[in-house]
C-alpha cells in the first residue's frame, strides 16, 4: 500500500482526495494535513511515502517550505504538487525545494490516482498543461538570457536525443514520443535516461526545463 499525506486548506478538497484514494486498493490515506506547519508535523508522525501538496496555505509555513522541510527530514518521501494556473510563480520554487511532480486541482481522478502511483516508485508525474506552463517560462527566460555565440550546452547530445528532448519538453509520454519518431518505446526509454544522465536532471520535469533554458522546447 503506499501511505499518502493529503495536504491542503480546504477541507472540501481533503474530502474529495481521501474519497478518490479510497476508492483504490493500493492506496492508503496516512494523514490529513491544512497547513504548512501541520504538515511538516504529520509527515514525521506517519511516514508517507506520497505527500499530495498544496502550495498556498494560511501561516507562515507554505507548501514550498513545507516541502523543503519534509525533504530534509525524510529526502525518499516524494512530494507532488497540486496546484491551480494562478500558482504559476510558485512553481519553480517548488521544483527547487524538491517536488517530483506537478498536477493540476481539477485534473482527472485517474490521473491523479496514477500519479501518486508512479511518484511512489520514483516518477516525475505531471499534467501536461502543468509542463507546458513551466516550460514556457523557462523558454521565455531563455530567449532573454540566450547563450554566447560559439558556446553549445549541448553538444554532447546526438540528434535523436535532441529529438526526444524536445518532446519531452513538449509534455509527451514515451509511449506518445516513439510513435511521433517511429522507434519502440525502450528505445526512447533508453535515450531519456541518457538524457538525464549527461544533463543532470534528476527528474523528467528537470529534463524539459534543461530543453527550455538551452533553446531545445520548440517540440
Amino acid at each position: 500500500m503506499i501511505a499518502t499525506l493529503l495536504v491542503d486548506d480546504q477541507p472540501l478538497i481533503r474530502a474529495g482526495l481521501r474519497m478518490l484514494c479510497e476508492s483504490t486498493d493500493d492506496i492508503r490515506v496516512a494523514g490529513e494535513a491544512a497547513t504548512g506547519v501541520e504538515a511538516v508535523r504529520q509527515a514525521d508522525a506517519t511516514r508517507p511515502d506520497v505527500v499530495l501538496m498544496d502550495l498556498r496555505m494560511p501561516g507562515s509555513v507554505d507548501g514550498i517550505a513545507a516541502t523543503r522541510q519534509i525533504l530534509q527530514a525524510r529526502p525518499a518521501t516524494r512530494v507532488v504538487v497540486l496546484t491551480t494556473f494562478d500558482d504559476d510563480h510558485h512553481l519553480y520554487p517548488a521544483l527547487a525545494a524538491g517536488a517530483c511532480g506537478f498536477l493540476a486541482k481539477d485534473s482527472a481522478p485517474a490521473e491523479l490516482t496514477e500519479a501518486v502511483r508512479r511518484a511512489a516508485v520514483g516518477g516525475s508525474p505531471f499534467s501536461s498543461g502543468v509542463l507546458q506552463r513551466l516550460v514556457g517560462q523557462a523558454t521565455r527566460s531563455w530567449a532573454e538570457r540566450r547563450p554566447t555565440p560559439g558556446t553549445d550546452p549541448v553538444a554532447g547530445l546526438t540528434a535523436r536525443e535532441r529529438e526526444v528532448l524536445s518532446r519531452v519538453a513538449a509534455g509527451l509520454s514515451n509511449a506518445e514520443i516513439a510513435r511521433r519518431i517511429h522507434v519502440g518505446v525502450t528505445t526512447v526509454k533508453t535515450h531519456v535516461a541518457s538524457l538525464m544522465r549527461k544533463t543532470a536532471s534528476p527528474t523528467r520535469v528537470h529534463l524539459a526545463l534543461y530543453a527550455a533554458r538551452h533553446g531545445l522546447a520548440d517540440g
